[in-house]
């Protein structure tokens, strides 16, 4: 059986989703990975078949994404190219973790597509949504990479598809202690919003994990340092909380840990919207933005010792077998008999 496992590139979530997804894919069949996007700050531990550049984001550095840079970096014809040229005829099995050539590829060539990521269950009818819906964002999230059949992975179990985060083997490993400091990652941010923020909290430690300086320093009770895998899980592990973006990967992470969580959702990230609705469901703090109006909020937070209970099972080989069973060599008229909320038909 010859499998495609296709990653997107913009942010770290989706890269250590695959860490776990991969080796397990492989033991099923021939499996080749593809990644499109130029974000991401890790290193997958085993061989890319495909890299394309496809359709990324751009992160910012005042909470959102940069739109100029993104648009200067977007290249229509040339994604048209990636994707009229992908030989996804070839695979038995194409799964997309929110991945758009791939995605698009097996809609034009009629192939069934298996979404599995957080951006679908962020769509389905019974996740949270926000107070005030983002018509252009839901629209990029239905259409960006669109597939036939979705598994998707929320904060809770919503269906029988929608499952609880796949947690990294690294992450379940961690030894949980509290040493009194804040980890810090705010990918959206640069380091000057960052520490004019958070020196106003001057009896917190806090521990910041920069994408966008590359030497460590120090600001009184605030410390920069590039982003490193291990030394941020280590961070995480040992603190007492965690301020971080909405994104769907470091906060399942910190949630994972028993870490305190303060999240601010990225300017016109529609699936952090939805992803701040569940939280918020459960009793996570968050703040829109690093404004002086929400420091009480900060306040509040750092004072209360509230932690929310999760409970994220290892079910990956569970699922991926559930996966291959329903779609593995099947056509487009028998995937969609299985679909709940097909993205695309």
């Amino acid at each position: 059986m010859k499998i495609l496992y296709a990653i997107q590139g913009t942010g770290n979530g989706h890269v250590t989703r695959a860490m776990e997804v991969v080796p397990i894919l492989k033991k099923k069949g021939d499996v080749d990975v593809l990644i499109s996007g130029t974000q991401s700050d890790l290193k997958l531990p085993f061989p890319v078949k495909y890299k394309f550049n496809g359709l990324c984001f751009i992160f910012g550095k005042q909470g959102g994404v940069d739109i100029f840079n993104t648009y200067m970096k977007m290249n229509s014809l040339r994604l048209l190219r990636e994707i009229k040229s992908f030989p996804v005829e070839q695979y038995d099995l194409i799964i997309s973790d929110f991945e758009p050539v791939s995605a698009w590829a097996a809609i034009l060539a009629k192939k069934p597509s298996i979404g599995m990521s957080n951006q679908v269950a962020s769509l389905h009818p019974l996740a949270p949504k926000p107070k005030k819906t983002d018509l252009i964002g839901k629209m990029v999230l239905e259409h960006y990479a669109p597939t036939t059949f979705n598994y998707g992975f929320h904060y809770k179990g919503l269906d029988k598809n929608i499952f609880t985060p796949i947690i990294r083997k690294q992450v379940r490993e961690l030894k949980i202690t509290d040493k009194g400091h804040y980890t810090v990652y705010l990918p959206s941010y640069d380091d000057d919003h960052i520490i004019k923020f958070l020196k106003r909290f001057k009896d917190a430690e806090w521990r910041v994990f920069s994408k966008h300086n590359t030497k460590e320093y120090h600001r009184k009770n605030i410390s920069i340092q590039p982003l490193n895998n291990d030394l941020f899980l280590e961070s995480m592990a040992s603190a007492t909380g965690v301020l971080c973006n909405a994104g769907f990967g470091v906060t399942s992470e910190a949630l994972f840990l028993k870490k305190k969580l303060l999240v601010i959702p990225m300017k016109t990230q529609y699936e952090q919207q939805c992803n701040v609705a569940m939280l918020k469901s459960m009793g996570v703090a968050s703040i829109k933005k690093m404004k002086k109006k929400h420091e009480k909020k900060v306040e509040d937070w750092l004072d209360d010792d509230k932690i929310v209970k999760v409970d994220y099972p290892d079910i990956t080989e569970e699922i991926i077998d559930t996966i291959i069973e329903n779609h593995a060599g099947k056509t487009i008229e028998t995937t969609l008999e299985h679909s709940h909320y097909p993205l695309f038909q």
